[in-house]
């Protein structure tokens, strides 16, 4: 096993700095991963747990999948990738993630409550009379 030299101890602790720092996405690929995260396809973990300092978010991109699969575009080196977000991209990907969970319950919910049968087999006696004699 090879091994490397460390001559700059204070260089390596600042490269060890940035990764914990995370990065910012351009515009373009924060929307992508934020309708990712709309969909529920993010996997989000505190990059460092232990340390309270360490804002980052690891961030597991999952491909889309069914029917979002053929309208939702994802650069291809997004797919099933992780990646190391800043602080205030991580929060704003968090509640955006949030959103769509709440939308889909509300969603869920108003599809258990909904009658298919009336608004497929009734209708008012006022719309059937205009309806025959138009």
């Amino acid at each position: 096993m090879k091994s490397i030299p460390i001559t700059d101890v204070s260089s390596l602790k600042n490269e060890l700095n940035k990764y914990k720092m995370g990065k910012k996405l351009e515009i373009p690929r924060f929307n992508q991963l934020a309708r990712m995260a709309y969909m529920g396809r993010l996997v989000m973990t505190p990059l460092d747990p232990e340390n309270p300092a360490c804002k980052s978010f690891l961030v597991h991109v999952q491909e889309p999948l069914g029917m979002a699969a053929h309208f939702i575009e994802l650069d291809e080196d997004l797919q099933d990738t992780i990646l190391i977000l800043d602080s205030e991209q991580s929060m704003a990907m968090a509640g955006i993630m949030q959103a769509g969970v709440e939308e889909r319950v509300r969603w869920h919910e108003a599809l258990n409550e909904r009658d298919f049968y009336f608004s497929a087999f009734y209708r008012p006696k006022d719309r059937e009379t205009r309806e025959e004699n138009a």
